[in-house]
């Protein structure tokens, strides 16, 4: 094949699909091996388990027990529980999982689609090779393929955005109604997904549309009324879906003006003053939100565009030049309105369409400084390596990655082609070529390195908390549930999903696995009368959870019994520190304790034998003497009964084990799950997860520490 024939055959509208199925491919890559336990923003969990819920034909849970399995930002509301979130992009994931079986086709497509419209939508502004490189520009950007490659809101919904931007030029150049209800469709549906964002990236269109009708009234009424005419099959297309929202707001909150999100936190919304979601408030004054959207672009600008600086300056200078040309126009008199596209004039010239995605700057920016997500993206003003923003970038601006990247990519072409005329305007051929090689080889590594600097950071980052979640959930994992009950940690609160995200329920709570908040012994025994007949598990772990993504924690899956019986005898051992001075048994529920002193030398182990009966727990072992509290610690109903083993060395040091069992007590029986929470404190009584007993890792404890305990029917 000549290279002619090449030439021919590799068109700009092929290289744009190239690049559209190449950014689908890797976003897919990036999800599935970068984020295969999801990322840091739980919101992605509350996005799947929607998807779950719409693919099983629900917008609601009814769970037999709410509050022991309430997911993530959901709203519970007299046993009901729903989503804050509005049903569009769960729908475009369950689509996705319906047609092919996985979630993450979605993403893909989405990340597709965009790429393919930044490159329609660019070429309509400028040409189709500017369309190219802007995806090329889109598809570089780490916002762009982070944020694309997680279950979230904002790619899919600028994925409706663009797709309107599109639709609405051609319906304008084209005089098209057709185009004009796609227009308004997919603006609608927008709304329908993120109403703010919706209408922050349609005002510049707006304002295009009052123009045109402005000047279409000037020239007479009939050109008006077929404008008019267009713009009302926008409008048809926008308020349905309007419509569907305030619909849909209705049936899950009661009230059509009333969103899920304002039902969950209704001070977590639009405007200054004071702001709150659940127990993080503050009072966002405009000074406040003028220095976190201040800080939020600089991080957008230096860090999260293409090679970082490169192609925000690369912008700026697109911007800049389209600037230039508005001047020179208005200096030379052109004609504000025409009749045919281009430049020359028409319903929607180049100049003005670039002006139109140029005012995207103004309105996505000026807009989201009323919105106080802003500052919560930030951990601290000054650090870009803490908080969501070092991981998923500045997520909530990112349409403004489809103007920027048009116009970085119409500044890029245009200095390009200025080099070319100037190597052209030379005598000789061959150094015309040498000089645009050298170009290349200056400017192509600056920009690699650049491109290297942005994208490493956030994926090195995010691969530690890959990491991170990988380690605590290998015992699930390697588990195969059937019929099973597993009670998972809540680390952040009662709340599924945060932060384990994989420990989703199907949508009838009623699958191989249902998974419920490990809380009090009442709650706990809610739920297990709920699901009386399943397997019981226990997942818990060794250490502190944080958000830190260098502290792990060592995972525990225990399985459990629930044993009845009239009463229970129980032998609790472990081994003795060196140099023990004393040994303190202790016992309590429900406030109520009885201590006891170790008499004699324990040796290498102590043991204390206890026993729980309906009319309480109470220690039966030998050497012991009782120094404080009755014999017997009375039991009411359901309540967790803690027996601690305090051996304290002659310097001082301690080492405490702790077991605590669920209880419940009757006239006649008493009911346990056991084994119980085992935990090994050093220097302190109670030291939570951190001290959880792992009987197969002795390095995690002090030397010589173990402890072990049995439970029998009492004679």
């Amino acid at each position: 094949m000549s290279v002619a024939a090449l030439r021919d055959r590799v068109t700009a509208r092929r290289v744009a699909a190239l690049v559209a199925a190449l950014s689908g491919a890797l976003v897919f890559s990036l999800a599935t091996d970068l984020f295969p336990h999801l990322s840091n923003n739980h919101d992605e969990g509350v996005y799947l388990q929607q998807a779950e819920m719409l693919l099983a034909g629900r917008v609601n849970l009814y769970p037999p027990v709410p509050e022991a399995v309430r997911p993530w930002f959901f709203v519970e509301d007299g046993g009901r529980l729903y989503p804050k979130y509005t049903p569009v992009p769960a729908a475009m994931f369950a689509a996705a999982k319906a047609l092919t079986g996985e979630f993450r086709v979605a993403l893909a497509a989405v990340a597709a689609g965009n790429a393919a419209l930044c490159y329609a939508v660019t070429a309509e502004a400028f040409d189709r090779r500017t369309g190219v490189v802007a995806a090329v520009a889109l598809v570089g950007a780490p916002l762009f393929l982070l944020t694309s490659s997680v279950f979230l809101s904002y790619a899919p919904a600028s994925l409706l955005n663009w797709a309107f931007a599109l639709a609405y030029v051609r319906a304008v150049r084209r005089e098209s109604r057709r185009y004009a209800a796609g227009a308004g469709v997919a603006i609608g549906l927008a709304f329908f997904a993120r109403p703010y964002t919706a209408v922050l990236f349609a005002l510049p269109f707006v304002a295009h549309a009052c123009l045109t009708l402005y000047r279409a009234g000037r020239r007479g009424r009939e050109a008006f009324r077929a404008w008019v005419g267009r713009y009302a099959v926008v409008a048809a297309g926008g308020l349905t879906f309007v419509g569907a929202t305030l619909a849909y707001n209705a049936a899950v909150t009661g009230s059509p003006l009333l969103f899920p999100y304002e039902a969950f936190a209704p001070l977590d919304g639009l405007g200054f003053g004071y702001r709150r979601i659940l127990s993080h408030d503050l009072r966002y004054t405009p000074g406040l939100a003028l220095r976190a959207n201040a800080w939020v672009l600089w991080y957008f600008g230096t860090r999260w565009t293409v090679a970082g600086p490169v192609g925000t300056l690369l912008a700026g200078a697109g911007v800049a030049r389209l600037l230039v040309g508005r001047y020179r126009r208005m200096a030379h008199g052109a004609p504000q309105a025409a009749v045919t596209r281009g430049d020359s004039g028409g319903p929607l010239p180049d100049h003005e369409l670039r002006a139109v995605l140029a005012g995207l700057f103004v309105t996505v920016v000026a807009g989201n400084v009323a919105f106080w997500g802003n500052y919560n993206v930030l951990a601290t003003f000054g650090d870009p390596t803490d908080g969501l923003i070092a991981v998923l970038g500045p997520f909530y601006h990112f349409d403004l990655l489809l103007p920027l990247s048009a116009f970085a990519a119409s500044a890029a072409v245009a200095g390009w082609d200025r080099v070319r005329s100037l190597a052209a305007a030379r005598d000789d051929d061959r150094r015309a070529r040498v000089a645009l090689l050298l170009v290349l080889a200056v400017t192509l590594p600056v920009v690699g390195a650049a491109e290297r600097a942005a994208v490493e950071p956030p994926v090195e980052r995010n691969t530690d908390y890959t990491e991170k979640y990988e380690r605590a959930y290998a015992p699930v994992e390697d588990a195969d549930f059937e019929n099973a009950l597993v009670f998972v940690p809540t680390p952040y609160g009662e709340w599924l999903n945060h932060p384990f995200q994989s420990f989703r329920n199907d949508p009838d709570l009623d699958g191989p696995v249902v998974y419920a908040m490990d809380r009090d012994a009442s709650g706990d025994f809610a739920v297990l009368d709920a699901y009386p007949n399943r397997t019981l598990y226990r997942y818990t772990y060794q250490g502190e959870w944080t958000p830190a993504p260098s502290e792990r924690v060592t995972p525990k899956l225990e399985r459990l019994e629930r044993r009845e019986a009239a009463g229970f005898d129980v032998e609790t051992r472990g081994g003795v520190i060196r140099d023990a001075g004393s040994v303190t048994v202790r016992v309590e529920s429900n406030g109520t304790a009885a201590e006891y002193a170790y008499e004699g030398d324990p040796g290498d182990e102590v043991t204390v034998s206890w026993s729980l009966t309906p009319q309480g727990a109470s220690v039966d072992g030998e050497n012991l003497t009782r120094v404080t509290g009755n014999r017997t610690v009375p039991l009411n109903g359901t309540q967790e009964v803690v027996l601690s083993v305090t051996t304290v060395q002659r310097g001082g040091a301690s080492v405490t084990y702790r077991e605590e069992v669920t209880v419940r007590a009757t006239d006649e029986a008493v009911e346990v799950v056991w084994p119980p929470e085992r935990s090994v404190c050093n220097l302190v009584l109670d030291c939570d997860r951190e001290g959880t007993y792992l009987p197969d890792r002795p390095e995690t404890r002090v030397s010589g520490t173990w402890i072990s305990s049995t439970l029998s029917v009492r004679e």
